[in-house]
């Protein structure tokens, strides 16, 4: 099933019944692909009745691409198989590392943008993708630590890797303001590096201000600024769907709603820009 409207929410335990029964007017709804690996229950029937209404997104948090240890196939094992069964519209996982042998860290954690890092995620990408049989979106992270031997940006190793291997991007514009903002950064800037060509879906989320720096937290309303955001990135051309991603302090499903409608919006008042300068 094709992502046909502009935006989605994170399907979360609570909002099941809810949005099963009342079938709200949604582009598409994104699972965490974790949660879904076993091999029955209740939860799967409730993706399968899930990925009946609306086409389905599985978006991946425990693969970690740019560890440095091999291992993590008995993960792609089971990340396939569930592609195979419900068969997503997207696929995508986050750009980071998170594996020391057979450790696994709940985190996603950050790692130095090098010429060795990019060999070795790519060569990851690239057989992930071979045996999924489809085109992988990655996902830009948030970081709270930057490091001195990076050789270039987050942005133009994203650029690197979609030029290696086909793969799409997962547009977190929400990480991009936070790691902007904590970092003194220009997220415009950051957009001018990526290739937007290659963007296959936009994450959109809130965050919390500290004394510290901001935290992405998942946790709140979109900022203006992040809202800001998606209408350049919708001016630049991109259509790719949005999401609205909402995963600790879960408001009411009616709240998302109205901040998945505020998307559409954004992309509406976009289409009639075109639309008047076509004219």
């Amino acid at each position: 099933m094709e992502i046909a409207s502009p935006t989605g929410i994170g399907l979360r335990q609570p909002h099941y019944a809810l949005v099963l029964e009342e079938r709200p007017p949604l582009g598409f709804v994104e699972v965490h692909s974790e949660n879904f690996f076993h091999d029955g229950g209740a939860a799967l029937q409730v993706l399968q009745r899930a990925r009946e209404c609306y086409p389905l997104s599985l978006h991946g948090v425990g693969l970690a691409l740019a560890s440095a240890d091999g291992g993590g196939d008995a993960h792609v094992d089971r990340l396939a198989a569930l592609v195979d069964r419900f068969e997503p519209a997207l696929v995508s996982e986050h750009l980071c590392w998170g594996r020391i042998g057979d450790r696994h860290y709940n985190d996603l954690l950050p790692f130095p943008y090098t010429s060795e890092a990019l060999a070795l995620v790519a060569g990851r990408v690239s057989a992930l993708q071979d045996r999924l049989k489809r085109p992988v979106l990655l996902e830009n992270l948030s970081a709270y630590v930057q490091f001195r031997d990076s050789e270039m940006s987050e942005a133009d190793f994203l650029a690197e890797l979609v030029c290696l291997t086909g793969c799409g991007l997962l547009l977190d514009l929400n990480n991009l303001y936070v790691n902007a903002r904590n970092f003194g950064g220009d997220p415009l800037d950051a957009l001018d590096r990526l290739p937007m060509h290659a963007v296959g879906e936009i994450h959109l989320a809130g965050h919390a201000v500290t004394e510290y720096g901001l935290i992405d937290t998942h946790g709140s309303r979109v900022c203006d600024d992040v809202w800001a955001l998606l209408r350049d990135v919708r001016l630049r051309g991109v259509g790719a769907p949005a999401l609205i991603e909402w995963d600790t302090d879960l408001p009411e499903l009616d709240l998302l709603l109205a901040e998945a409608a505020q998307a559409d919006r954004i992309g509406g008042l976009d289409r009639e820009l075109d639309h008047a300068r076509a004219a």
